[in-house]
């Protein structure tokens, strides 16, 4: 690395009410340099904790050389949710606790705290490496270490594995989007604060490019580095909130867009928002629903912010933290994140909470001209399950299958499945799986191909990205991109392919 400064914020650029000019002297090409040093930090000396804050010294594998920082109010009950805080650059987890206002919620919800902290040794500018493949991906590096803090304090805690959230500021919401893309069997939601896409650079070099600019790939190009990180996985998917400034120079608000363009993708919804809000602070609120109706992805934008953490100081439910460099004195972001998992008490969106969780292994196990039918794996404890077609319900079985009738033929449809309890509360959807009827269709040309993925790629039905296939249009993962993985693809439209093993 080498000691040339990034471009300085425009002239007058907003950083929020109250806030003044700066000019940032940071080092290293290509690297982003998302948020200044921490005030009063002595670089590389090991920060006091905040009042409350304590060190875990020993957590388990930590193959990433993270410190480990935690937070319980006293009398947590068991079966209480975890959230992992990611602070910024040259930041600390002190520094983090302190500002952002996640402390008053878990005191007044009741939930522990979980804050990762980096350090020069790893990067010059103490930055998560969310860059770095070696460091960013399943298994490897800082995300291993997180995912060792989370599994000890749930251990510690007796905590609800099924309701741990991470959410992070710039570099650290850079990492934050990565781990949800490695782990979304660990993470049921998440944060991205002035942050980026999931696997947006893997070098260095590259890192820039994400920070002051637009990668230029389709909502499904983005949503296949979130598929690549976790090969063969299918749902279900975290829930994503997304905060940008709108007048953000450090990191462009570009990536705020492509992040709501990687999720709504992910989980199968259009980024078209299912509704729109006006918050405090100027801020845009926009839902992206997924196919039950429940908020799946959530963009924040808030007009003349900068960059860095949304904060509203003050003594309301609805206000947090503490005006400072880079927390800026706009809207309490914790509060609204906070309900958006409904850590407030409130039903998750989908369920989650003390609910079922989604079943796996859906699947289409045969189509008719009229038919669809469907199994999946059971959930136990499962009384039954809801079965969605399009995002409506259509059916109610206690067996783990259904057969959806009275279809039309040649036409392709989606759907998902829920666990219900006893009580009748719903768990959250599984991940959708398409089908299509067979017989003629008007949608497209009804013809069906039988190949391996190899040649399916070959001949223009589908694509490959990080070693796996898709089937173009309809984006189906068709499994490892080589002559030994065959499928039946149906065109239904111009360019549109689904897979159609069931029967074509």
């Amino acid at each position: 690395m080498n000691s040339s400064p990034l471009p300085r914020p425009a002239p007058g650029a907003a950083r929020g009410p109250g806030s003044v000019r700066r000019r940032i002297a940071v080092a290293v090409t290509g690297v982003l340099a998302l948020v200044a040093a921490c005030r009063g930090a002595v670089a590389g000396a090991a920060p006091a904790a905040a009042a409350g804050l304590t060190q875990v010294t020993s957590f388990g594998s930590n193959p990433g050389n993270l410190a480990m920082y935690e937070y319980a109010p006293a009398g947590l009950p068991t079966g209480a949710p975890v959230v992992v805080a990611l602070h910024g650059c040259s930041q600390s987890a002190s520094d983090y606790f302190s500002h952002s206002g996640w402390q008053k919620y878990a005191d007044l919800w009741g939930f522990a705290l979980v804050l990762p902290q980096t350090s020069a040794s790893n990067n010059s500018l103490s930055c998560f490496s969310w860059f770095d493949p070696a460091k960013d991906t399943r298994g490897k590096g800082e995300a291993a270490s997180v995912v060792s803090m989370v599994s000890h304090a749930v251990a510690q805690y007796g905590s609800n594995s099924r309701r741990v959230y991470v959410t992070g500021l710039s570099a650290g919401g850079g990492m934050t989007a990565d781990l949800l893309a490695d782990y979304p069997d660990v993470f049921v939601g998440g944060a991205v604060d002035s942050g980026l896409p999931a696997q947006c650079a893997t070098s260095q070099t590259a890192a820039s490019t994400c920070q002051y600019g637009s990668l230029n790939l389709t909502p499904a190009q983005l949503g296949d580095k979130v598929r690549a990180s976790y090969p063969g996985y299918a749902g279900p998917w975290p829930r994503v909130a997304i905060w940008q400034g709108a007048s953000d120079y450090t990191v462009q608000p570009v990536n705020g867009t492509e992040l709501r363009d990687q999720w709504t993708n992910v989980w199968g919804i259009g980024q078209t928002a299912s509704s729109t809000q006006s918050l405090p602070g100027g801020t845009t609120l926009s839902v992206y629903n997924d196919s039950s109706g429940a908020p799946a992805v959530q963009l924040y934008q808030i007009a003349g912010m900068g960059h860095g953490l949304a904060v509203d100081p003050g003594s309301g439910t609805e206000q947090c933290g503490t005006a400072g460099s880079y927390y800026l004195d706009t809207i309490c972001s914790s509060y609204y994140t906070a309900r958006f998992w409904g850590l407030d008490g409130s039903t998750p969106p989908g369920g989650g909470g003390g609910a079922l969780p989604a079943p796996a292994g859906l699947t289409v196990s045969g189509t008719t001209g009229s038919t669809v039918s469907l199994s999946w794996t059971a959930v136990s404890g499962a009384a039954s399950y809801r079965v969605y077609r399009g995002g409506t319900q259509v059916g109610s079985p206690t067996a783990t299958s259904y057969t959806d009738t009275g279809l039309t033929a040649g036409t392709a449809y989606s759907y998902t499945v829920a666990a219900v309890d006893s009580a009748g509360t719903a768990g959250p959807a599984s991940g959708a799986v398409a089908a299509t009827t067979t017989g003629s269709d008007s949608g497209g040309t009804g013809q069906c191909f039988t190949d391996n993925n190899y040649n399916q790629v070959v001949a223009g039905r589908a694509h490959q990205s990080g070693g796996y296939t898709y089937a173009d249009g309809s984006n189906q993962n068709m499994g490892l991109w080589n002559l030994f993985t065959t499928h039946t693809l149906k065109q239904t439209g111009t360019d549109y392919y689904v897979i159609a093993d069931g029967g074509c």
